[in-house]
């Protein structure tokens, strides 16, 4: 018997080993999957970056690193934004504007909406070199909205009351426990509108439009990608493939190499966007519209 157990250690002790590391191995393979150059392409760094601004927009901080990153990468020559967000809060979308801005001066920028470009999305999206549109894209929507619920009926009825102590006579602006007052609603006109400045301006100054003209293509319209290109909110019409093509004409590369997305950030991206449009209902804010 201990004859036979010594003629077979050398198949039993890796057995024996792989049943006791199981945990262990399985990391190892799967970092060797995931990690592991697939051909001679991927040992070369990626010259074209595709950075991608899905759902609604309440944090720009991971996409604005993005692009910050790839202004800074001496081997990244251009960059496509790929944009599906209906929009979202006013401050993040600037913040992805200027991001853009910043790339769009050192490096061609081209964007791709892929589904839909509207409000703060659009506005993200006004300083690339150009603006291509899937043909059943939506575009537009160009304009800013606040809103909240009054509650005071269902207050009423359920007896409950607010107590309140302030300092300044707008303090309790956008309040939802009482209809708001005419002077309240003044007050907020003032900032949507001044907001609305802000926003057509910069579209009419990033696409060379018409300020004076801005309801035209403003005013919270939402167009077609045809009737988009008509009005002067996007450059051409295409699919990813020709997005893809104007990018690499613009940089004039010869051997285009892209990233290549993670498929677990990605799917992790879709799960936070999911959140955000859950939060954002039961938490309205100012936003783009």
């Amino acid at each position: 018997m201990e004859f036979l157990k010594k003629l077979f250690l050398p198949i039993t002790l890796p057995i024996q080993f792989i049943q006791n590391h199981f945990k262990a191995i399985l990391f190892l393979v799967i970092l060797v999957i995931l990690f592991a150059p697939q051909d001679e392409e991927s040992l070369k760094p990626n010259n074209l970056q595709e950075i991608f601004l899905i759902g609604p927009i309440m944090d720009a901080s991971e996409v604005v690193a993005q692009i910050d990153a790839a202004n800074k990468n001496s081997d990244i020559k251009a960059v496509l934004l790929t944009v599906d967000s209906p929009g979202g809060a006013v401050a993040p979308s600037i913040e992805i504007a200027y991001a853009l801005k910043r790339l769009q001066e050192k490096k061609p920028v081209v964007v791709y909406a892929q589904g839909t470009i509207a409000s703060g999305s659009y506005y993200a999206s006004i300083w690339a070199d150009k603006i291509v549109a899937n043909p059943g894209s939506m575009v537009g929507s160009i304009g800013v909205i606040m809103q909240g619920a009054d509650l005071s009926g269902i207050m009423n009825k359920l007896g409950v009351k607010t107590q309140v102590v302030k300092a300044g006579k707008y303090k309790q602006l956008g309040t939802t426990d009482r209809p708001w007052t005419e002077y309240e609603v003044n007050e907020l006109n003032k900032v949507i509108q001044g907001t609305y400045d802000m926003f057509t301006k910069d579209v009419a100054d990033a696409r060379d439009l018409n300020f004076s003209q801005r309801d035209f293509y403003a005013n919270a319209h939402i167009f077609t990608a045809q009737q988009a290109k008509d009005v002067g909110l996007v450059d051409m019409l295409g699919v990813k493939f020709d997005a893809k093509n104007e990018l690499i004409s613009l940089a004039k590369i010869e051997e285009p190499i892209w990233n290549k997305e993670d498929k677990f950030e990605k799917f992790m991206k879709k799960l936070s966007a999911t959140a955000a449009v859950t939060l954002h209902t039961y938490f309205p804010n100012l936003v783009l519209k």
